[in-house]
């Protein structure tokens, strides 16, 4: 009997969480690959900061908090950030970081200023939808047992966020796989690549787009915490274990995988274990343990010829 229960409990309160911080991982981790190797893996960081006037737009237009309507703005101030970048990159002629920090200061600065001038600042705007996240709270109340995943009545209850966070993963991973010739190329040579005729700028504008994409989709969900996170440390952990693109891309989504399952059980069971009586946050652990496995790796990154020949 206690194993049911604890087997009820878990698909009702644990496993769609699991499932939908695993899913944000990946979505982030794999594009992020390619950001890493292209420098540009503060993309994340800067959409966190660009999402905020696109918010306030959402609701100024639409008069209401929601997520969609949220996430509609959050996305539409991204894909315009990233546009931006890439003008400032190729045409300013400026280091991707530097094109990156003009243009996310400045979008932030305007949603601040828009916020105030336009009297919301005193409304309750529900940042939470595509900053902060609640991973904790996207529970299955349906859910009974493990059989409800052959119920249909039951995963109509599922939380939304799983089912989008599914689909935008997916894609992203249709996507990736169907370009993965040309953006390995691109990335690595982009002059050759231009020269075998590539579509460089539509490329690149492809790859930071479809990284908004996703960071968008997992701010709903889990919040820019794990999304920076993601799309930084399982990339670079796995850069420094070897020099093989193929491996570090499997290396870095087993390493997302990981991050979140652990980084999940010890944010609800580790306080627990130590004594404590609450939990903690389970993106801010999740992330903690992304980092935990990059500091790992770099201290035996000298090693790295060695660790990819094994």
């Amino acid at each position: 009997m206690g194993s049911e229960m604890f087997g009820a409990e878990f698909v009702q309160f644990s496993l769609t969480p699991l499932l939908i911080g695993t899913l944000a991982a990946l979505a982030c981790a794999l594009p992020g690959n390619f950001l890493i190797l292209r420098r540009e893996a503060m993309i994340g960081d800067a959409i966190s900061h660009v999402v905020l006037p696109g918010i306030v737009v959402a609701f100024l237009i639409t008069g209401q908090i929601s997520t969609w309507p949220m996430m509609l703005g959050a996305g539409s101030a991204a894909l315009v950030a990233v546009v931006l970048i890439e003008l400032l990159r190729r045409y300013g002629r400026m280091e991707p970081g530097a094109a990156m920090g003009v243009v996310f200061t400045t979008l932030f600065a305007a949603g601040v200023l828009l916020l105030e001038q336009s009297n919301t600042s005193t409304v309750h705007l529900d940042v939470e939808h595509a900053l902060y996240g609640n991973l904790e709270s996207l529970i299955w109340l349906d859910a009974e047992g493990w059989a409800s995943l052959a119920n249909p009545q039951a995963l109509a209850g599922l939380p939304p966020e799983l089912l989008r966070m599914a689909g935008v993963t997916a894609v992203v991973f249709l996507l990736m796989g169907l370009f993965w010739r040309p953006l390995v190329l691109m990335t690595f040579d982009e002059g050759y690549a231009a020269a075998r005729g590539l579509p460089v700028t539509l490329l690149s504008l492809g790859l930071v787009t479809l990284s908004a994409v996703a960071a968008v989709a997992a701010f709903d969900a889990v919040g820019s915490i794990i999304v920076i996170a993601m799309f930084i440390c399982p990339p670079a952990t796995a850069r420094l274990m070897t020099n093989r693109l193929g491996a570090q891309v499997w290396l870095s989504l087993l390493i997302a995988v990981l991050a979140a399952i652990t980084g999940y059980v010890l944010a609800g069971y580790g306080p627990l274990w130590l004594g404590a009586a609450n939990s903690v946050s389970a993106a801010g652990m999740i992330a903690t343990v992304s980092g935990l496995f990059l500091a790992v790796a770099a201290v035996s990154g000298r090693h790295r010829k060695g660790l990819s020949r094994a």
